[in-house]
């Protein structure tokens, strides 16, 4: 650690190292000063997860130049420069890499009042719509086919074949709503080619928004995910991950519910800032994004359940079965949420 610090100009004299933070892919450090005020984060890049970090850093330096270039009053977290000139120190144990702690901020892990859902969506809508000029194409690609709805059915029926066949029969319900939903993989197809391709966060979880003191949210963080992508993955995302009072790890699925309040916060919070940036075919498409990830995630976790769950951790038998129950259970809830906006 000592020698990871000085590569960044931090002397380990002055600053101590804090495990910091509850995400679940990468690992995190706050460097506070003797007095103990917070300077830096440090995190090692999970090579698991990102097996390019190279590309990570690549992706952030090209957004942070356009975004100081043609919005420079933008607070965008912008990496420290290691005194070799890069973005990452690699050493024999990984990669790392160091941002400012940005003072008076904070993040949330779960989203309690629908201002906070309305906050986070004005500042992934912000952060994309800044980015409108940006060619897309330019980025790399840090996490395959991460929203390739697609392939995760075909993967799904590939699971059928070759899974766990106890599971596959124990998992004969959840099998059978998948696949009724499949209608969502088409709807999919046929609005790819007729979407705009942008710069998409694809993990709009509440905990990657800064807010202030004052609860306003402040701009978008942890952009190891960026990537060309389409509106409904960031828009649906946040759907899949505020609307509902429980997480995905809930077991009594008679707590799920969408909360309406929250959901207007949402779509509200989403086009204050894209409205005018989303095409005519795009907007007919708001409500089906919140459809597009829900089900993909519950495809994700059904089909590593089926394969003996190779991919998601799990913390006891069936963990992952659950979780596409919670899932599936979701959708049902939008799916008749809609129907009564529609109605």
């Amino acid at each position: 650690m000592k020698e990871i610090l000085f590569q960044f100009g931090v002397s380990e004299e002055k600053f101590q190292v804090i495990p910091f933070g509850s995400g679940l892919i990468n690992t995190t450090w706050k460097i506070v000063d003797k007095q103990g005020y917070s300077k830096f984060i440090l995190q090692k890049v999970n090579q698991q997860i990102f097996k390019q970090p190279d590309d990570i850093a690549f992706n952030i330096r090209l957004i942070d130049n356009y975004l100081k270039k043609y919005f420079p009053g933008y607070l965008f977290v912008s990496p420290v420069i290691t005194i070799t000139g890069n973005e990452l120190v690699i050493t024999d144990d990984g990669f790392y890499r160091m941002f400012p702690f940005i003072t008076n901020t904070h993040t949330i892990d779960v989203v309690e009042k629908p201002q906070q859902a309305y906050e986070a969506a004005s500042q992934f809508g912000k952060f994309t719509k800044l980015l409108s000029g940006f060619d897309a194409s330019l980025l790399k690609i840090t996490l395959p086919d991460f929203h390739n709805l697609s392939l995760r059915y075909l993967q799904f029926e590939k699971a059928l074949e070759t899974g766990n066949a106890d599971r596959i029969q124990q998992a004969a319900g959840l099998i059978s709503a998948i696949k009724l939903n499949k209608r969502i993989v088409d709807e999919y197809e046929g609005c790819k080619e007729k979407f705009t391709i942008r710069v998409t966060h694809h993990d709009t979880k509440i905990s990657n928004v800064l807010f202030d003191e004052a609860g306003n949210g402040l701009c978008v963080i942890d952009l190891d995910t960026i990537m060309p992508g389409y509106f409904i993955s960031d828009l649906g995302d946040m759907m899949r991950t505020y609307l509902c009072p429980v997480s995905e790890e809930e077991k009594d699925f008679s707590k799920i519910i969408i909360r309406a309040a929250f959901y207007e916060a949402i779509v509200t919070g989403y086009l204050s800032e894209m409205s005018g940036g989303l095409t005519e075919i795009e907007k007919k498409h708001i409500h089906f994004a919140g459809e597009f990830m829900i089900y993909m995630q519950a495809i994700r976790f059904l089909t590593d359940h089926l394969n003996d769950d190779i991919y998601y951790g799990v913390k006891y038998e069936g963990h992952n079965f659950v979780r596409a129950g919670n899932q599936i259970t979701l959708l049902q809830r939008l799916q008749e949420f809609i129907s009564k906006l529609s109605a």
